[in-house]
């Protein structure tokens, strides 16, 4: 893993307070997966937030390698950071579109903005006018979810006022659903019918439905683009099911100290842990800065292989105390590195132990973390 590194790149290595791994051939791996669910469909990879928070620098390229030509930002900004290190046939979409001034900057750039309201069709399409060229955009409707996109009565009054689309080469009829990762929900077989009413509007337009859950629901729900993002990074499309996505990201953290404390010692700010009998403790260099949520307080853990470390107190900023009893003494010293997601401790399980998602984890997995790609 190290081998081609130079002393002083090594030694930022060990500097750091931990290492997050990320797996490109694993990335690959579930980009062709997901290309198998989606059939007929095309598949985009979605790398906003800097890819989940992994890189969208080096986890683009990495997608593109394996075929993928369509990907999806949330921001402008984003798209524009990202646009240099992509090759000029891939088609970069904004899910968020664009705020009023930024159509100018869109186009030169050649960056499609999803439109999510009449105020930003009406922006697009004068500025396709004036400069007298067709502009590529995809057209976002509110099925169901209430957050972006036009509510379904705007569709009628869009086809009956078709020049206010004039200029404006529509892609795709998009949409986004609310509950892809519960297949019993009620909501997506309602989401999809609201969806299919809005279609006689747009005659021959095509449909971009699924995200990472849809691509593992009925067929019905690809439509001819999909847009999956958080099952690319290893995380699980539906929660309840066994995960058929490969790990991407694993998580070591190092050890700063260990102690032992005999009962009765209060760990932590609040002394909010007591100890009930003699322990040994050790405190990691990494905390609620590093993305390790205060709400793993007394509820995670580390790994050393398969030996679970409970997290004992609260989380600091910049440090968490494990228990490591179960362990050898000596086995852990300073430098030493813990599991925090890897083979013994899942993406999704951290997450649930942190009463949150796997999006959040990732996304907010600090940039003190040394990256390594592999």
């Amino acid at each position: 893993m190290f081998g081609e590194m130079s002393q002083s790149q090594r030694a930022r290595v060990d500097a750091a307070p931990g290492l997050l791994t990320i797996d490109l051939g694993a990335l690959a791996a579930n980009y062709r997966l997901l290309c198998a669910r989606a059939g007929a469909a095309r598949v985009a990879g979605v790398v906003k937030a800097d890819a989940y928070g992994l890189g969208a620098a080096r986890v683009a390229p990495a997608l593109y390698a394996a075929g993928c030509r369509h990907f999806f930002v949330a921001q402008l900004g984003e798209a524009l950071d990202l646009q240099p290190v992509l090759a000029a046939d891939v088609q970069l979409c904004v899910l968020n579109g664009l705020q009023p001034g930024a159509e100018a900057l869109c186009a030169d750039a050649g960056i499609v903005p999803v439109l999510n309201s009449l105020e930003q069709v009406d922006n697009w399409s004068r500025l396709a006018r004036a400069r007298g060229v067709m502009l590529p955009a995809l057209l976002q409707f509110d099925t169901g979810m209430s957050r972006l996109g036009l509510p379904p009565d705007e569709a009628a009054e869009l086809a009956a006022a078709p020049e206010r689309l004039a200029g404006i080469d529509m892609l795709h009829i998009m949409s986004h659903l609310a509950s892809a990762d519960d297949p019993s929900s009620a909501q997506n077989g309602e989401q999809l019918a609201a969806l299919r009413r809005l279609v006689p509007c747009f005659p021959g337009a095509a449909l971009s439905f699924a995200n990472s859950g849809a691509l593992f629901l009925d067929a019905e729900y690809h439509g001819a683009l999909v847009r999956p993002g958080i099952a690319l990074y290893g995380g699980a499309p539906n929660p309840a099911l066994p995960n058929p996505m490969q790990p991407v990201v694993g998580l070591e953290v190092r050890v700063i100290q260990t102690r032992l404390v005999p009962a009765g010692t209060r760990i932590g700010y609040g002394g909010a842990h007591v100890t009930t009998a003699e322990r040994r403790l050790a405190t990691l260099t990494a905390g609620y800065a590093d993305g390790l949520p205060r709400s793993l307080s007394d509820r995670g853990a580390a790994y050393l292989g398969p030996v679970r470390l409970p997290i004992v107190g609260r989380v600091s900023m910049d440090s968490v105390t494990v228990d490591i009893t179960a362990l050898p003494p000596g086995t852990l010293r300073l430098g030493s590195l813990v599991e925090f997601i890897g083979p013994h401790q899942t993406l999704d399980a951290l997450a649930s132990d942190a009463g949150t998602l796997s999006y959040e984890i990732l996304t907010g997995l600090g940039t003190r973390f040394h990256r390594l790609a592999r």
